[in-house]
């Protein structure tokens, strides 16, 4: 099933220079505390995408990478940023930055008008990935200033950046492994090998986030070292979380994991398990809305569902890939919902939109932002479509639609082109109904690049389901979770406007009529004219993308899980044979 896309957006060296720059001056006016650490740790991230950037654009030239005096002043530049948050972190957010002349000298190196493709790192914008993890990871390592730092692009980048500081090792070099997913390979040209290889007795840091499926991300670097040094137990990983690489992991990789020093600091010990209060996610939503009367309630992983009603038998499907690190926060006043967003620039980002959408009344208020994590307030119950009054439901779904596509800027990475689409739509339909639908599909798919004139690529909501839907606010309704799922690691990205119609019609089963009242009422309020056939194709497609999420989820769900997961899949795999045997009628 294809479900995954790889979004990636254009960004210009010098824009990004010039942003990393007014950051930085903003930083050393701000008053010590966790919002000028914020700040912070976002020119970190900034940095490291424009040293990903800029490797991967001189990586494409030469096919490999290699020492050159752009990648030494971005390299160089990582690491005073990282020197800062490393001090910023350790001295409780009290430390005076020093004098920013040397990273001002190095930007200038760097300003050129080159155009780069910049990876937004999943890590920081989903999974609650902190730099600050790497640096205790470092410094509870106890590992030496003489290390080879080597960060795994692009992610790796930034990260390595902060174990080099923890550590006092010199700028660290990055890699970009290569090749089939599961089988990745790094090239490296010859004064960088020299460089990596000089001191015989040196050990290796390799930093990056995973290990996922294979591990060969990492395998690939310990690979290329072994082969060209005599550095059998000098190698030590820092990864992201304390599991093992999966099932698609080589022998050797696992050989290798298990028999090498791994150095990792999760998320729950360093925010919720650590003993500095200034440290403590607890610390920072209590600076928000108060005092909390009891510790925060882990609701990841679909645990929200408990708060939610306790009858299981109700509950609506999970898709651990896709859920967001939660908790509730309980307060005299009442509950709040801490959800991670992003950080450095994607939790601004975020804030800024859900701060706009509860203004207009389509979500819950928003207290504000600590670090990556939004805190809003948390509303309970969950409504199903049953539930829903049609007409009044429809009307303010259309006003929700059209406040989006009016108001919110759209995402820089795009989205899926027709093109895509199409290719997954025709892999999934063979996969789940076989080759006889997949043809019959094809026939109304194949002429869909006639629509690319009408497309406008909005901020789209992505995920209308019914049970994202509330019974409360002043509107009637509110939107549980809005502000991402356009700017996802799945294929489909930012839309027009017409991909949640679509959706809205699979998730509600509208009628033609309140199909047709749905993209009146969002022409009207958005002034964008929504085309009733390319809704029809674009149905087509959200049918094929659903049937690929939630049969792809099963896959690492427990068994109570995926019967819930087979009933959804089911439900659009019929649908989707419905609609193509009325095609083909």
């Amino acid at each position: 099933m294809l479900v995954y896309g790889d979004p990636k957006r254009a960004e210009c060296a010098d824009v990004l220079c010039e942003a990393i720059a007014e950051r930085l001056a903003e930083v050393a006016h701000q008053p010590p505390g966790l919002a000028r650490h914020m700040r912070l740790v976002g020119v970190l991230l900034n940095a490291g995408e424009l040293a990903q950037g800029l490797s991967d654009l001189e990586f494409k030239s030469l096919g490999a990478d290699e020492v050159s005096p752009v990648r030494e002043a971005a390299g160089g530049l990582l690491l005073q940023v990282g020197r800062l948050v490393v001090q910023s972190w350790l001295h409780d957010f009290t430390w005076h930055p020093s004098d920013p002349g040397r990273m001002s000298a190095l930007l200038r190196e760097l300003r050129m008008p080159e155009a780069l493709s910049i990876k937004e790192a999943e890590g920081f914008a989903f999974y609650g990935l902190y730099p600050e993890s790497y640096i205790e990871a470092a410094i509870r390592s106890r590992l030496s200033p003489n290390r080879v730092v080597i960060g795994i692009r692009s992610i790796g980048t930034s990260l390595s950046a902060v174990v080099s500081a923890a550590i006092g090792a010199k700028a660290p070099e990055t890699v970009r492994p290569v090749g089939p997913p599961y089988r990745k390979r790094i090239a490296i040209a010859p004064t960088l090998s020299r460089q990596l290889l000089r001191d015989p007795d040196a050990d290796f840091a390799i930093v990056d986030e995973g290990p996922g499926l294979s591990g060969s991300s990492f395998g690939s670097v310990a690979d290329w070292l072994e082969e060209h040094a005599t550095c059998k137990g000098r190698i030590h990983f820092f990864p992201g979380h304390k599991g093992s690489p999966g099932p698609e992991a080589t022998r050797r990789h696992q050989s290798r994991w298990k028999a090498t020093p791994r150095h990792v600091v999760d998320m729950d010990e360093l925010l919720l398990g650590c003993v500095r209060s200034s440290h403590r996610l607890a610390s920072w939503v209590s600076n928000l809305v108060g005092p909390l009367k009891r510790p925060l309630e882990d609701i990841s992983c679909g645990a929200w569902r408990r708060a939610t009603t306790g009858d299981q038998h109700a509950w609506p499907p999970t898709d651990r890939r896709f859920e967001r690190r939660k908790f509730l926060a309980h307060t005299a006043e009442g509950a709040w919902l801490v959800k991670f967003a992003g950080l450095g620039d994607i939790g601004e980002r975020k804030y800024a939109k859900a701060r706009l959408l509860a203004e207009a009344g389509f979500t819950a208020p928003v207290a504000g932002l600590c670090h990556g994590f939004l805190v809003q307030k948390w509303v309970p119950a969950h409504t199903a479509s049953r539930d829903l009054h049609r007409p009044e439901f429809i009307a303010h779904l259309g006003e929700y639609l059209a406040f989006r596509a009016r108001r919110l800027p759209p995402p820089k990475n795009g989205g899926a082109s027709l093109a895509k689409l199409s290719e997954m739509t025709l892999m999934n339909t063979e996969e789940a109904l076989g080759r006889a639908f997949a043809r019959a599909v094809r026939e109304r798919v194949d002429d869909v690049a006639r629509y690319a004139d009408l497309l406008v690529r909005i901020d789209t909501d992505n995920r209308l389901h019914p049970w994202e839907w509330l019974k409360a606010g002043e509107r009637g309704y509110l939107k549980a979770d809005a502000l991402d799922h356009s700017e996802g690691h799945d294929l489909v990205g930012a839309q027009d406007v017409v991909w949640d119609i679509a959706g809205a019609a699979i998730e509600f089963d509208l009628s033609p009529g309140e199909a047709a009242n749905l993209r009146a009422a969002v022409s009207d309020g958005c002034l964008h004219a929504v085309n009733a056939e390319l809704q029809s194709v674009f149905e087509i497609f959200y049918l094929a993308f659903q049937i690929g999420l939630w049969t792809s989820a099963r896959k690492s769900a427990s068994a109570d899980e995926a019967s819930r997961l087979e009933a959804v899949a089911s439900r659009y795999v019929n649908c989707l044979r419905q609609r193509t045997l009325e095609v083909a009628d």
